[in-house]
């Protein structure tokens, strides 16, 4: 009988033995799967990966690998792959980040596993789903040496004939030149947009060029294809560091008010690594070098902006600049029209432009 019984408990140690290694096992091979990211390509995708991506795999040994895309066209596949996601994490702007929660796309977030969401701006908890991660402004970027030293002031200025076949403009995303075109129309919020149309169909002798993504839009105001373009600060200022001259100009009616956000696939299987990697992105020390290095504005606390950086036009170091220097269009408003703007726009300014 006691033998009978070493060897049962000999068989049970041996199980929990094999049981064990086989969580180990599965734990150490589960921590090797890289971890995914849906982020914008060229510059973007460099400083995300050498800011926080470089940072996440030296505290957990986990590689990153990065899907890059346009905005739209990465919301297209997320929604196409939405019952096997192709990502972990997912960078996006504030209001596209809610058509993908409206889509079911992200997981909705425990703000008890980000630590330092506790320093986000108020306003950078854009919803349940998606967190701020910097901000930045759509304004008009100029190459001064090939505008023969005419100078812009104002959103209208864009229409003035002197501009001829000069400007570029993004067609994925309207959103800026349809409020800009609204507001010097007599329209307050977005919703009267239609008050802007025809101003926007008056614009088309002037423009050159529509911009599908950053990287087209960097190449076309550095090579001089549109010497003036509705552009978002960020790549104003990598062009900039690129020794290409460029002016940032601040229309007196303000520029538009651009946040980016992070948020978590849902059905990821690396829910914790996501979030050790969206709290990393959230860190102040991070969000210091992005703004630094960027030219972006933090959405936290407790940040260190190079003072010269922080008087920057478009560069905010709070969300009280935010409401007070930018038009702000509200984020989840702004998700509930794109889609009818894009469809408009596509049709009537895109096809129609000369």
């Amino acid at each position: 009988m006691n033998k009978r019984k070493t060897l049962l408990a000999l068989a049970a140690a041996t199980a929990t033995t094999l049981t064990s290694s086989f969580t180990l096992t599965d734990a150490v091979a589960q921590s090797k799967e890289p971890l995914r990211v849906s982020v914008w390509g060229g510059s973007w995708r460099d400083f995300v990966a050498d800011i926080i991506g470089k940072r996440f795999t030296a505290e957990t040994g986990v590689q990153v690998e990065y899907v890059t895309g346009g905005t739209i066209d990465r919301l297209t596949r997320a929604q196409a792959s939405k019952d096997k996601p192709e990502t972990d994490i997912i960078f996006t702007t504030s209001h596209v980040g809610w058509l993908y929660a409206n889509s079911g796309l992200y997981e909705k977030l425990e703000l008890a596993k980000v630590p330092n969401a506790k320093r986000l701006f108020p306003e950078a908890v854009v919803s349940p789903f998606h967190l701020g991660t910097w901000s930045y402004v759509y304004t008009i970027g100029v190459r001064p040496d090939l505008l023969g030293g005419a100078t812009i002031t104002s959103w209208a200025d864009l229409w003035n004939p002197k501009f001829k076949n000069m400007i570029g403009l993004p067609d994925f995303d309207p959103s800026h030149i349809i409020f800009a075109s609204t507001v010097l129309s007599g329209g307050k919020t977005p919703k009267e947009w239609t008050m802007g149309q025809k101003r926007l169909l008056d614009l088309r002798p002037n423009i050159r060029a529509h911009y599908t993504n950053d990287a087209t839009s960097q190449q076309m105001i550095g090579e001089g294809t549109t010497p003036i373009q509705v552009i978002l600060s960020g790549n104003a200022y990598h062009m900039m560091s690129q020794g290409v001259k460029v002016d940032l100009i601040i229309p007196k009616e303000g520029a538009v008010l651009g946040l980016d956000t992070v948020g978590i696939n849902r059905g990821t299987r690396n829910l914790e690594l996501a979030y050790r990697f969206m709290n990393i992105a959230l860190d102040p020390a991070v969000q210091t070098e992005i703004s630094n290095r960027q030219r972006m504005g933090p959405t936290v606390t407790e940040t260190k902006i190079d003072p010269k950086v922080s008087i920057l036009p478009g560069f905010f170091t709070t969300s009280e600049q935010w409401r007070k220097q930018a038009m702000v269009i509200d984020h989840q408003q702004r998700a509930e029209l794109l889609g009818d703007w894009r469809k408009w726009y596509i049709e009537n300014v895109v096809a129609g432009a000369k």
